[in-house]
């Protein structure tokens, strides 16, 4: 995510507490014209594989997230339970890779050659992407680095299909952690779709992009080098974005404690600017201090339809509530069709 960095200290137990929270998908073979690749190595070594908090992308900012309902402001709370509603949204059955795999150790790896297609791999490492229209399909990567999958500045075009990504619980950079299953430092939008993703602190980090039919799930708390716990989200977006970030049909589970750093499911932040041109659709939420954080104050054209808010973690889908920070005032804000899993309809509390 562009122009943030890693959260490294300053943030506290309170903030934690205090914190909230496609159609048009494109096809799942490789582009036309692309080849997969050889079974030689991917790319050269990263030149920097432990690469510094400085060079990495970041969650969001603690200014943003202080301003969430407090405790005191819970509603009461409802049965914790999973229902059969939640049983058509996508799980470990319908995600990942669809062939088998080819074992690849390479370490942490940047890519740098034009519309390369990574398919059929089982990578021990993770893939820094320097170059355009780069491809990943059918893949398994198991990234100790920053991230799984890093878009960098000035490139495009993306796409990571049916894949698995996932970390090593204390084997990562940040203090034993793994920040990012998939960052977008660029300012063009990416692809992710059908994908399997767990134990990243904030799995999906982006301001714009194509999120559709992912199972993200199992994310695991850690103490950052600052010695704080992170905060943790399925997706992530820190606002001031060009482009239009979509979230569709996708189970999107944050199972931490919130004393453990739970921010939420879908946190859109205003961390370096207004939150703005976002669809977040039939998506299955569960988990964090609140399910959903709405953008907050200035969020203009957030489309927020027809999601189911899981209890299964708590009561109220959230620690402190399903969503929090909805501004309704906004311009081309739309709430509508969304729902908890017992199908009782769910409607924001006015923002404090």
């Amino acid at each position: 995510m562009r122009r943030l960095r890693v959260l490294l200290a300053g943030l506290t137990l309170a903030l934690c507490a205090a914190c909230s929270g496609s159609t048009g998908s494109t096809a799942a073979s490789p582009p036309p014209g692309t080849t997969e690749d050889a079974p030689s190595p991917l790319a050269s070594p990263s030149t920097s594989p432990s690469a510094s908090p400085s060079a990495s992308p970041s969650s969001a900012s603690p200014s943003a997230r202080a301003t969430h309902s407090s405790p005191s402001a819970t509603p009461s709370p409802r049965a914790t339970t999973i229902t059969p509603r939640e049983a058509a949204f996508p799980d470990a059955r319908t995600t990942g890779p669809r062939i088998s795999l080819k074992a690849d150790n390479p370490g942490n790896l940047s890519i740098r050659r034009e519309g390369m297609v990574i398919k059929g791999r089982n990578i021990t490492g993770s893939l820094d992407i320097y170059a355009n229209n780069v491809t990943i399909i059918d893949s398994k990567i198991t990234s100790t680095n920053w991230w799984g999958v890093n878009l960098r500045p000035g490139y495009h075009g993306l796409r990571i299909l049916h894949s698995t990504i996932t970390a090593v619980p204390g084997k990562g950079p940040d203090n034993g952690g793994v920040d990012y299953a998939v960052s977008n430092m660029g300012n063009s939008s990416i692809e992710i779709g059908w994908c399997d993703i767990s134990v990243f602190g904030n799995a999906l980090s982006m301001g714009q992009g194509n999120i559709h039919d992912n199972y993200v799930h199992d994310l695991v708390p850690f103490r950052n080098e600052g010695g704080e716990w992170q905060h943790t989200d399925a997706v992530i977006s820190g606002g001031d974005s060009s482009g239009s970030l979509v979230i569709r049909h996708n189970t999107l589970l944050n199972p931490v404690a919130v004393d453990q750093g739970a921010s939420a499911a879908i946190g859109l932040f205003a961390d370096t600017g207004h939150v703005s041109n976002t669809v977040v659709d039939s998506n299955l939420l569960a988990g964090g201090a609140y399910a959903l954080y709405g953008g907050g104050d200035g969020a203009t054209g957030i489309v927020v339809t027809n999601n189911v808010f899981s209890t299964r973690y708590h009561g109220n889908s959230g620690v402190y509530g399903a969503v929090t920070a909805w501004n309704a005032a906004g311009s081309g804000n739309v709430w509508r069709g969304n729902r908890f899993s017992d199908g009782t309809a769910l409607t924001p509390r006015p923002a404090d």
